[in-house]
């Protein structure tokens, strides 16, 4: 990715708390569509305990079908009750539903406020842990001022394009830039929101306790300091990330999250509370230490040629991670937080850029492409989503 120095809009934050590779293609065949482009109290604590049944060393992943064509810009990602996906826009703004039989697209309606530019715009979504009763769906965009997060309630009732309600903001202040923005949210195992963000191309701020930049919040569904946080009165989970845009929670209930480097290491990381994960000190491992105490050590590292990874997912014991400049699909099967074997590149080249895989009910993956960002190169139908039965 780029870096582009910026001033970034500082948050008035409490202080921190104490808290590649064989290509692997299959082909597509069967579901609605196989024609190819070109080539989801506290967090449970990490910890390196073993799994009962570790996956094998070697996956696979086949491509059974297209279940959309035809999107704009396509970011987050939500499953909803029943299995149908939300979509947001990041460069529109808007939010689709696409039915998981069939693939028909409704859309809901626009986020109010989001203002697009470089890698801002309408990015993480997330429904509610009580969405069956409440209807709140999440998003995570960009205005002019700052990234925020607001919740719609969803009314499928009314007419198409008017099914969202006025946004209700829950937190605001995390800076923003014309890069790093982060943008991925999620409901965790503990019911709280938790929220990947960007030093916005000011590295300063993944270290500045003060700021909201370069870093993992944590918060209850009103936007509040989540009991348990290493800081009462604090969002912030942990610090020293360049930019957060992928997380997920494995069958142990650990977090995980992906991050781009800056020109040498990609990471994966497994979470812990108040842990300083060492941008802009060190990128990727961080040599026996050498560069400073403390800093923890990503799990995998990647050039960031053959990742530059954006959304994650975790499903048959492994955490599945989607890459834009790689242009693959990454598998890292997991005994624990240990890796079992080298990860495996899947689909290199075969649809372009790859921005979010979510997990499917039935242990699919959900894969959507992201060609029409403004870096990649869009092919007919573009961007998709994409049904991939892995193991």
């Amino acid at each position: 990715m780029q870096r582009r120095s910026q001033t970034a809009v500082l948050a008035a934050a409490s202080l921190l708390l104490a808290a590649g590779c064989s290509s692997g293609v299959a082909q597509p065949q069967g579901g609605v569509s196989s024609a190819p482009a070109k080539n989801r109290g506290a967090a449970a604590s990490p910890g390196a305990t073993p799994s009962s049944t570790a996956p094998p060393a070697k996956g696979s992943v086949k491509v059974t079908g297209t279940l959309a064509t035809g999107l704009k810009s396509p970011w987050g990602v939500a499953v909803l009750p029943g299995g149908d996906l939300l979509v947001a826009s990041r460069d529109t703004g808007k939010i689709v539903r696409v039915a998981a039989h069939g693939g028909k697209i409704t859309e809901l309606g626009s986020v109010p406020g989001v203002e697009p530019g470089g890698e801002g715009g309408l990015l993480g979504i997330a429904v509610s842990s009580t969405f069956g009763a409440d209807h709140q769906v999440y998003a995570y965009f960009t205005t002019a001022s700052d990234n925020r997060i607001a919740r719609m309630i969803y009314d499928e009732k009314r007419p198409q394009g008017n099914q969202l309600g006025a946004p209700d903001t829950i937190f605001k202040g995390i800076p923003k830039g014309q890069i790093h923005n982060g943008g991925r949210i999620a409901f965790g195992p503990d019911k709280m929101l938790y929220a990947g963000t960007g030093e916005t191309g000011d590295t300063g701020l993944a270290q500045d306790k003060r700021s909201l930049g370069g870093k993992i919040l944590r918060m209850t569904p009103d936007g509040e300091p989540a009991h348990g946080n290493p800081e009462a009165d604090s969002v912030v989970y942990d610090y020293g990330h360049r930019n957060v845009q992928g997380l997920a929670w494995d069958a142990d209930k650990r977090l995980w999250a992906s991050e781009f480097g800056q020109n040498t290491w990609d990471e994966l990381n497994v979470i812990e509370p108040g842990k300083n994960y060492g941008w802009p000190k060190v990128e990727g491992k961080a040599k026996s230490r050498a560069a400073g105490a403390g800093f923890m050590d990503p799990v995998e590292v990647w050039r960031t040629a053959d990742a530059s990874p954006s959304g994650i997912a975790y499903a048959k014991g492994s955490i599945w991670m989607a890459s834009l400049r790689g242009e693959r699909l990454w598998r890292i099967a997991l005994n624990g937080t240990k890796p079992v074997a080298a990860p495996q590149a899947f689909l290199k080249g075969t649809y372009g850029r790859l921005r979010t895989v979510v997990a499917a009910d039935d242990g699919a993956l959900w894969l959507v492409t992201s060609n029409t960002d403004g870096r990649g190169t869009p092919h007919k139908g573009d961007d998709r989503i994409l049904r991939l039965q892995v193991s």
